[in-house]
């Protein structure tokens, strides 16, 4: 079944590395994640409401227009923090290549598919979401509150607008 994109909608995106492994576990790779999503941000202009990066996830709230939509994004991003960070583990020769590396010598950073895709009908519901994208790492146990995680637009909902990427408002 193909799933309906109603382009007026904020969207709830979750994506997850390959296998559920904690590949974004390490700040300098969380820290690649950010920059490409700055970089994708500026290279598509779709609206970014949230986003966090956890050690073997990402969620993101944002909304798209036809001329962005959610997989061009995603498949920008997604490709871009592969490239790189499988780029810098075959430099360094890491142990975690032999776990990510499919029997025909291709790697895979990101688990199939689309990941969890869901429209969010109204303003509340974008709010909702947001806090719930902001209060994973706290839920992880990774720190005692929101603001507290770097990797995430908590600090910039909080009025820290200095934040690694800027988001914008809802409603």
């Amino acid at each position: 079944m193909r799933r309906i994109e109603r382009p007026d909608s904020a969207r709830l995106l979750t994506f997850s590395c390959y296998k559920r492994m904690k590949l974004l576990a390490n700040a300098a790779i969380r820290d690649i994640f950010v920059d490409q999503l700055a970089t994708t941000r500026a290279r598509h202009e779709f609206l970014l409401h949230a986003w966090v990066v956890m050690p073997e996830h990402v969620h993101m709230v944002a909304r798209f227009h036809s001329d962005s939509t959610a997989p061009q994004v995603l498949r920008t991003l997604k490709t871009g923090v592969a490239k790189r960070v499988i780029a810098r583990w075959r430099e360094i020769e890491a142990g975690i290549l032999g776990k990510i590396t499919l029997p025909d010598g291709s790697c895979r950073f990101w688990q199939r598919g689309g990941g969890y895709d869901r429209n969010l009908r109204s303003v509340d519901d974008v709010r909702e979401k947001i806090a719930y994208v902001h209060a994973n790492p706290v839920r992880q146990g990774l720190v005692e509150r929101p603001e507290e995680w770097e990797w995430s637009s908590a600090r910039w909902w909080s009025g820290d607008r200095g934040g690694l990427v800027e988001c914008d408002p809802v409603g």
